[in-house]
């Protein structure tokens, strides 16, 4: 029913993607649709972020919505009629699919008023650079606007139509830092640096079917991991790491310590917390999915990819919900930040279809 249109919008966030702070079109387009369809609008919210509240029919509890708007810095190799035109900018991890689908679940929560409560739909800017998160809190989003549960959805490689949840899990958090490297033993604490990690990204689709299957079993291979990356130049060697769980990192950074025998080493930021959805939340999440599409679980934290709606979540409980985009009979492999990202765009009617019935089923059931 508004399938068509849909794509239509996210082609055209895809043709014209815009690098974390700078998501000015994006946000007016978001804006704009949104004012059309009847919410109450703001902008300019921890930067480039867009707020839409719908007010139901009458009072109750509020729900918040998540997407974000930025692109990454890369240059996309997937031909399609609709790929970016901005040099050094591409849609790679799917946030035109998640602002597309947040823009048609809140059309269609207008058209089919809530009885109760109102729902809160969040477009973030900067959450490539993990930024944009805090910016919008900073500015006092959920102080003024008091959301009781928030919610998300993210591109997955699973086959379109089918969803992931995490309970008690989601994604890791990141820490780096910045060796200075000694006159000689240089290479040996580059090497030293990489041994570290425990797990390296899937390169064969057998590969990437081992790891989700470590992923759904509990206390199992990747309940525990350091996911090392390591960039050396010239009189330096810089670092960043993902771990699971949380706690990992003061272990990590010892380490780290040791192994750079007596050679500086710099941590310039506290590490950036990991993305831990509600168990129940997303246990409750799954119920009203299956409406949608068939529901996994994952016991394991995705090793390769941070989120900035970890900030929410500390805030806020809730859950981020994985959203199947792939396709591989026709080449859509759905694996994101990869150059030759591509989704099967019959994931953005699934996806609005879920958001609209996980939305309604919240505001009906909280007290």
């Amino acid at each position: 029913m508004y399938d068509d249109g849909l794509i239509e919008l996210r082609r055209d966030i895809h043709r014209w993607p815009e690098l974390a702070g700078g998501e000015e079109r994006t946000a007016a387009l978001v804006a704009d649709r949104l004012r059309a369809a009847g919410l109450e609008v703001t902008t300019g919210v921890g930067g480039h972020g867009v707020v839409g509240v719908l007010h139901g029919d009458e009072p109750g509890p509020t729900v918040a919505y998540r997407a974000d708007l930025d692109a990454v810095p890369d240059t996309e190799t997937f031909d399609s009629d609709f790929r970016s035109r901005v040099p050094g900018a591409a849609h790679l991890c799917g946030h035109d699919i998640h602002t597309t689908i947040a823009v048609g679940a809140a059309e269609e929560l207008c058209r089919v008023r809530p009885a109760r409560g109102r729902v809160v739909f969040v477009f973030q800017p900067a959450e490539e650079n993990l930024t944009g998160a805090r910016a919008m809190v900073d500015d006092g989003l959920l102080d003024r606007t008091k959301p009781q549960e928030i919610y998300a959805l993210h591109c997955a490689p699973i086959p379109v139509g089918t969803f992931v949840i995490t309970p008690g899990a989601g994604l890791p958090g990141q820490d780096h830092c910045r060796i200075s490297l000694p006159a000689v033993g240089g290479e040996r604490i580059v090497a030293a640096v990489n041994a570290l990690s425990t797990v390296r990204r899937p390169q064969t689709p057998e590969q990437l079917q081992q790891l989700m299957q470590d992923l759904a079993t509990p206390d199992g291979p990747l309940s525990r991991y350091v996911y090392m990356q390591s960039f050396a130049d010239a009189d330096s060697v810089a670092a960043w790491w993902r771990a699971w769980p949380d706690d990992r990192y003061p272990e990590i950074r010892a380490e780290l310590r040791r192994l750079a025998d007596g050679a500086a080493i710099e941590f310039p930021a506290p590490p950036f917390p990991a993305m831990v959805s509600s168990p129940e939340l997303s246990l409750g999440a799954a119920e009203s999915l299956r409406a949608v599409g068939e529901v996994a679980m994952l016991r394991a934290a995705y090793p390769f990819n941070g989120e900035d709606f970890a900030l929410f979540l500390r805030r806020v409980p809730g859950a981020m919900i994985f959203l199947g985009v792939a396709n591989e009979a026709v080449g859509l492999h759905g694996i994101t930040h990869a150059t030759d990202f591509g989704a099967d765009e019959r994931a953005i009617g699934i996806g609005v279809r879920a958001v609209v019935g996980l939305l309604s089923d919240r505001l009906a059931a909280i007290s």
